[in-house]
């Protein structure tokens, strides 16, 4: 990994799985604020838009029909419906995407020392892109971190990751993984 990888904090806790819907990335940080912070981070469309590669039409705290616009890209708003919302312990959508296919994004948080325990579980169709999803999670959870520390910067979505690391994180996460390094 270069330089500019490690100003992103270490790796998280990563595996993945095969199963009927494809493979499941299983992507495990600490963050250090109580679950009803983070929560608000992962429920409330002007945070997520602080932070991640999407924003909502309304907040994903409720199960129920949502629409997702993703930052970086030119595409149509993405339908997703959210299947769980528990809060402030667990948040579950999917949406379709052509690149990924059918995917489900899992969010549990648990309390634990000095803050909560998150872990994100993100079902795609090929395992090719479970270590360039996780790079890509990498960076967008250091942002949510330094919003919830109040030291708020840019998403670092899209092109922009690509100046942070994002290449490096990708194939640590492929070695991590036992996967393939991938040259995209």
């Amino acid at each position: 990994m270069n330089p500019s990888d490690a100003d992103t904090g270490p790796l998280a806790q990563v595996d993945c799985r095969r199963d009927a819907d494809g493979w499941t990335l299983a992507f495990v940080r600490e963050l250090p604020q109580p679950p009803e912070r983070v929560w608000d981070v992962l429920t409330d469309p002007a945070r997520l838009r602080a932070w991640s590669p999407y924003t909502a039409d309304r907040n994903l705290g409720q199960a129920g029909d949502a629409s997702l616009r993703m930052l970086d890209s030119e595409q149509p708003d993405v339908p997703t419906t959210v299947t769980r919302a528990d809060p402030p312990r667990l948040l579950e959508y999917g949406w379709q995407l052509e690149q990924f296919g059918r995917s489900v994004l899992r969010w549990e948080l648990e309390p634990c020392a000095g803050g909560t325990r998150l872990s994100l579980r993100q079902t795609v169709r090929d395992r090719d892109w479970i270590p360039k999803v996780a790079a890509g999670w990498h960076l967008c959870l250091f942002v949510a971190e330094r919003l919830l520390q109040g030291r708020p910067i840019a998403p670092i979505i899209g092109e922009t990751a690509l100046a942070h690391g994002w290449a490096g994180l990708r194939d640590a996460y492929a070695a991590r993984l036992h996967l393939p390094r991938a040259d995209q």
